[in-house]
């Protein structure tokens, strides 16, 4: 009989994918914006707060973004589990 994985692993690997999943976002994120705005030539450029629009949405509006579907996906879907053994007892 093989023995039982343990539950953190699944959690463990839910939590890694949402991870890249968010990183693959960033990076689609700031690649649409800073090669999608930004490949006009400098005199059709728009500005924000004195920065070529490409680079605030790609940089300052995708950090803000990002950071906070991080902190929303860390307080919804992410769970404390323990880290020690299971069923060991006390060894001291």
């Amino acid at each position: 009989m093989p023995p039982k994985e343990d539950y953190r692993f699944k959690i463990a690997n839910r939590e890694a994918l949402i991870g890249v999943g968010l990183a693959i976002l960033n990076f689609v994120w700031w690649f649409a914006f800073a090669y999608g705005l930004g490949s006009r030539p400098p005199e059709e450029y728009s500005y924000i707060f004195g920065l070529p629009s490409w680079f605030f949405y790609s940089c300052i509006g995708g950090f803000v973004l990002i950071a906070a579907l991080v902190t929303f996906v860390v307080k919804v879907f992410f769970v404390e589990v323990p880290l020690d053994d299971e069923g060991k007892g006390d060894r001291s």
